[in-house]
């Protein structure tokens, strides 16, 4: 020890450096031992990373090679369906049937057999021959998707009603004659109930029928239907899941054949009824708990205070309004609920529904048709009203629905039972106006023949020109317009046939898309102006983008 102590003294830096020696041989065997950690992480890391580039890789592969994208439906421009020894009803609706994305096309026809598809009879249902059948028809090509026997005669047929029996898709109601009440699925046109009824004889249907509430409680909405008959209006509650009659039937007094529309307020619903000479109405709440026997609250089922003022409850007259000999009343939006647009003799008249007060009017002769929405300037939503300005004459006119201004018109010669109009509405927030007649230009009418039915194409965008797309011959007994892709794919369809009453004969329904008739349609010039050319216009009416509004 005494040595130690000496060697100490005599070499003091000897031992530090020993020292330091030993510290620096255990921090780098501790940063050795550091450093192999952090290796090991770091090759757990890479590997982490290809594992899952691996995987995205597989994902992007699967999809892209081995699980086929599902395809879209190709549509074709135009199509035909035939039908030997049939007469058609005047009906069409526009439903999506097999869930393809893509509308189809619903009508009804009178026939004893089917399509050479489905081969099905009036006996198969246990029906006389011939009998009604209801078909639906593919959007995309035409063929038939499912045809279904479903009365002897139909009086009306209304489809997309959402709730029918049991069934988790849309239906289809029918009503029969002699009377009946068929659902039928909207995606495979099985029979989803049927009930008889008796409305008794000499009565009148008034359409459209409307869904209501769930009134019985059985978890599925319930309808209402109306019927005239001897100055009166029944009404009659139908149960949406079996078809049969809840409560008793209601009578409402009327002083001729009514007609009606339902106007859907923020909190309550009421009904319309309109005569030649007097205007009814009344609310929801009071027609199902009349029916009931029991006053019912449900949702929507409530009355509104200011309508209640202007109602006589002992008539069911509403007071404000004395226009006298009624053709039309129409729903129009506006910016908070929908007004009543109605139309007599002499006159149109706008009626904000808030307050019963008049916005507008304006003289119009003798409508011959419902009233319909479009768009004439963008994102102004106008109404268009055809009325009769002579023999064989009527004058289309498309009148901004804020002001009562009339935006355009046009006189055309036109025959009984022309068509109504359509609209499609346009990606530049306007519309696209269908209108049949037959155009004559001025100087050169010629009276002594029939009118032909052409139909032609109106666009705001060259208010100076209309485009005449086809002639038609043939008796049509329904036409529509619509867009059978969402905002593309613009057509319209035309079921002709034999008119109601008359024998059998050749049925036929066509699909065209509106661009192929564009394409080849005939420019007429309502006023001559220098720009752009015939074939311009064409083409540029051929790139027009369409837009499905909500």
């Amino acid at each position: 020890m005494d040595n130690k102590d000496s060697e100490a003294e005599i070499h003091p830096l000897k031992t530090e450096d020993v020292k330091a020696q030993e510290n620096h041989e255990n921090f780098v065997e501790r940063r050795i031992v550091k450093s192999s950690g952090l290796s090991r992480l770091s090759r757990w890391r890479t590997a982490a990373f290809f594992i899952s580039l691996f995987l995205c890789l597989i994902i992007v592969f699967a999809f892209s090679f081995i699980i086929p994208c599902p395809e879209r439906p190709v549509s074709e421009r135009t199509w035909f369906r035939y039908y030997n020894d049939a007469v058609p009803y005047q009906f069409l609706a526009i439903e999506d049937v097999n869930e393809d994305k893509v509308q189809d096309v619903l009508f009804a026809f009178k026939s004893s057999n089917g399509s050479s598809s489905f081969n099905r009879s009036c006996l198969d249902e246990g029906l006389p021959s011939p009998c009604a059948f209801v078909a639906a028809v593919s959007g995309t090509n035409g063929s038939v998707l499912w045809e279904s026997p479903a009365a002897e005669d139909v009086q009306w047929l209304q489809c997309g009603i959402q709730q029918l029996g049991t069934a988790e898709a849309p239906g289809c109601l029918v009503v029969g004659k002699p009377l009946s009440l068929i659902a039928i699925d909207l995606q495979t046109g099985e029979v989803l109930w049927r009930e008889s009824g008796d409305f008794g004889a000499n009565y009148t249907l008034l359409t459209p029928l409307s869904v209501i509430p769930d009134v019985d409680n059985d978890g599925v909405q319930d309808l209402i239907i109306f019927i005239t008959k001897g100055g009166q209006v029944k009404t009659f509650i139908h149960s949406g899941k079996t078809g049969q009659q809840i409560g008793s039937t209601g009578s409402l007094t009327v002083d001729g054949n009514a007609r009606y529309i339902r106007l859907d307020l923020r909190s309550s619903s009421y009904f319309l009824f309109y005569t030649e000479n007097s205007l009814y109405a009344y609310s929801l709440k009071d027609l199902c708990s009349a029916a009931v026997g029991m006053e019912i609250k449900l949702p929507g089922l409530q009355q509104d205070p200011q309508w209640e003022k202007n109602i006589d409850h002992t008539t069911h007259r509403l007071s404000l309004l004395r226009f006298g000999d009624f053709r039309y009343l129409a729903k129009v939006p506006g910016p908070s609920q929908d007004n009543i647009l109605v139309v007599n003799s002499e006159m149109a008249t706008l009626i904000n529904t808030k307050d019963l007060h008049t916005v507008w009017t304006l003289n119009v002769s003798r409508a011959l048709s419902e009233p319909l929405l479009g768009y004439y300037k963008p994102d102004v939503l106008g109404i268009v009203l055809e009325s009769e300005i002579g023999p064989n004459r009527k004058k289309v006119m498309i009148v901004e629905s804020g002001s009562g201004a009339v935006q355009w018109d046009l006189k055309l010669n036109s025959g009984a039972g022309s068509p109504g109009p359509a609209t499609l509405s346009t990606a530049d927030h306007r519309s696209a106006f269908l209108i049949w007649g037959d155009y004559q230009e001025p100087g050169n009418e010629t009276r002594e023949r029939a009118p032909l039915q052409k139909l032609y194409l109106f666009h705001p965008s060259y208010s100076n020109v209309l485009l005449e797309l086809r002639n038609s011959t043939d008796q049509i007994i329904a036409f529509t317009a619509v867009l059978f892709e969402r905002s593309r794919h613009a057509c319209y369809v035309l079921l002709r046939g034999p008119q109601p009453g008359e024998g059998p004969g050749p049925v036929s329904l066509m699909k065209r898309k509106l661009k192929e008739d564009v394409s080849g349609s005939r420019v007429i010039w309502l006023s001559h102006m220098a720009g752009d050319s015939e074939q311009y216009i064409r083409d540029r009416l051929y790139r027009m983008r369409f837009q499905s509004r909500v």
